[in-house]
């Protein structure tokens, strides 16, 4: 897509190949006519993986760099390879193949170039051109065909290769698609056997200078650019076999200015498809790169749905493993000077692309399929799945330098996990140390909490047990039962109330007190779980041991204390009236503290400051029967 949108924090690496597609997805709508000889849709269907006996060993076959990059099977389609072992030389070939194309067709103007005004380029016809984001109103569905993959199926194991060929890839592309790449690839990737020229020698009769091959130039790239210069020729006569000369010449020549564009963008496979459907025209590209990517494929579909909000992102696993499918759409530009009427337009296309991680960790295959038939989407993504369901790989077991080809760890929550006890049980302190020194010094456990004891499943708590006292070991740990009368269960650790099972890992752990241990003179009491109980508290049926709230309580004496009489009150102090005044005598000094103990009338729920009702109303001392002075009634 745009030059512009990122997947990392660097650069986009797709971003070339995406180019280069939107680049096919151009020629085809201005080169391709009513008199473009087209297959039949039934030829891009025709793939039959499963019934061809080299479907499943396409590393058998004697590619590169023994042979050609891509050769074609019959009923099964074009195999096509690619490595990482194998950058080949960088050598530039489009001047040289278009200088040799020109030759072969007898010169004259190319569609939107001006003859004899030097050199011709992709520049002269605005290309490359970079597509851009669609409405999301126009993004195709995502097909039937793309949805399978999503299921489990079995994965394939990458073909061992010897050391120092890398990483490598091969699929099978299906019949019906012209490649614009050369069967041998770019120089220095195929074993291409070219003699040796001497110096001064000429190549001519259709060699792709036409004049002198000295002046620096490899045998190798010369050999390279003519094989290029021969593939375009037969391509454009197979297009353009019922028109003139003119359409093939303009489509080989303006395919030929993409040499060095498709070579530097790391694609190992370009092609364009023209079909006949339903007594109407149908074409679509195909574009297959590799591109280094470290990140996982996880971490890749998170980035592709995050800056493509306009696109559907889908992780799905291949045979070859997983991989990420993306579909959008995308409107391309068509220049002027190709374009039939001279004007420049816009074409609205529909994408499907696919994003495969290589076993060495850091290279990613990247898979694209645009059409501006958006009638004919479900015949393409067919043919695009059974692409992606073919590839096989191959590795000689060296990951690229700083790649992360391994899974990360998991991270290990801080929960302890209780493991088995062994015979003799030891004690939960003991489990605890031994789990401790057994874990992985990358994965560190941090065990907090209070050591209790899983009851087994035959534990009876009802049955009697002995009473068999438990000596405190030194520091206050636990010591250890006896192997043969010791309690039965698994120690565990129960985390405290203060724990956080979230907390980051390898943060010191931070204990609270200790638990407070038995008083030696305290009685022990029967504990069905073989923990300790603190003195002060009831027998615990679950053998926890808590931590004591306040100072320890001392051990109940052997014989109960003797209480002192209650010394009488002083008489003066009980006959000395309320009016008098002075400070009272203190009271004989006594141990205790002085309580009120209330009548046995006393009622704690009357209301003070009211009159009791209840108690009989005393008699008058003087005149009880004597008549009142006033009387109000008469």
């Amino acid at each position: 897509m745009t030059q512009d949108v990122q997947f990392s924090v660097e650069a986009n690496p797709f971003a070339a190949a995406e180019q280069v597609c939107a680049t096919l997805g151009t020629l085809t709508d201005a080169l391709f006519d009513q008199h473009t000889s087209r297959h039949p849709a039934a030829s891009l269907s025709a793939l039959r993986t499963a019934e061809h006996p080299a479907a499943e060993a396409l590393f058998a076959l004697p590619l590169a760099p023994n042979g050609p990059v891509h050769t074609a099977l019959d009923r099964l389609g074009t195999v096509t390879t690619a490595g990482t072992g194998r950058p080949g030389t960088g050598a530039r070939l489009t001047d040289r193949v278009v200088t040799a194309l020109q030759a072969r067709y007898g010169g004259g103007a190319v569609r939107g170039a001006i003859a004899d005004r030097g050199t011709t380029s992709a520049a002269l016809f605005q290309l490359p051109v970079t597509g851009e984001f669609a409405d999301a109103k126009l993004r195709p569905p995502f097909a039937p065909a793309l949805a399978a993959l999503a299921a489990g199926q079995q994965t394939r194991q990458p073909v061992e290769l010897p050391t120092g060929a890398g990483a490598e890839v091969r699929l099978v592309v299906p019949p019906g698609f012209h490649s614009l790449t050369s069967p041998g690839g770019p120089p220095g990737v195929s074993a291409r056997t070219v003699p040796p020229l001497p110096d001064g020698a000429d190549r001519t009769g259709g060699s792709a200078t036409g004049g002198s091959a000295s002046g620096g130039s490899a045998p190798a790239t010369v050999a390279a650019a003519d094989e290029l210069a021969r593939h375009l020729a037969e391509v454009a006569e197979e297009l353009f076999s019922a028109t003139g000369p003119e359409p093939r010449r303009d489509f080989a020549v303006i395919s030929a200015t993409l040499a060095d564009l498709i070579r530097d963008a790391g694609v190992v496979y370009a092609g364009v498809c023209a079909l006949e459907l339903d007594d109407r025209a149908s074409d679509a590209a195909l574009v297959v790169s590799l591109a280094r990517h470290p990140l996982p494929i996880t971490a890749l579909a998170t980035e592709l749905a995050t800056v493509r909000r306009h696109a559907e992102v889908w992780t799905v696993l291949l045979p070859a493993g997983p991989a990420a499918v993306l579909v959008e759409g995308r409107t391309v530009p068509v220049p002027g000077p190709l374009a039939a009427d001279g004007q420049r337009r816009w074409v609205v296309t529909s994408a499907v692309q696919a994003f495969v991680p290589l076993p060495d960790g850091g290279t990613v295959l990247c898979a694209q399929l645009s059409t501006a038939r958006p009638e004919d989407w479900e015949l393409y993504t067919e043919a695009f799945a059974e692409l992606l369901k073919s590839i096989q790989f191959g590795w000689d077991g060296v990951p690229v330098p700083g790649a992360a080809t391994a899974v990360p760890a998991a991270a290990v929550s801080s929960v302890p996990t209780p493991a088995p006890a062994p015979a003799p049980t030891p004690s939960p302190a003991a489990t605890i140390e031994e789990a401790s020194a057994e874990a992985p010094e990358e994965r560190p456990v941090h065990l907090r909490g209070t050591p209790v004891r899983v009851p087994p499943a035959d534990f009876n708590p009802f049955a009697p047990v002995a009473e068999t006292p438990e000596v405190p070991a030194a520091g206050g740990d636990q010591a250890a039962p006896d192997a043969e009368g010791g309690p039965k269960g698994t120690p565990v650790m129960v985390p405290p109330p203060d724990f956080n099972p979230f907390a980051m890992g390898g943060v010191p752990d931070v204990s609270g007190d200790a638990p407070a241990t038995q008083p030696a003179g305290a009685a022990p009491v029967a504990d069905p779980f073989g923990t300790t109980v603190a003195a002060e508290q009831k027998a615990d049926p679950f053998g926890t041991t808590l931590p004591s709230q306040g100072p320890a309580v001392p051990p109940p004496p052997s014989t109960p204390p003797v209480i002192p009489a209650q010394a009488p009150p002083a008489a003066a102090a009980a006959e000395r009236s309320p009016g008098q005044g002075g400070d009272a005598e203190e009271p004989a000094p006594g141990k205790g503290t002085p309580v009120m103990v209330p009548p046995p009338d006393f009622n704690p729920f009357a209301i003070g400051g009211l009159p009791d009702l209840s108690a009989p109303e005393p008699e008058p001392a003087e005149e009880a029967d004597a008549e009142p002075q006033n009387r109000p009634f008469g």
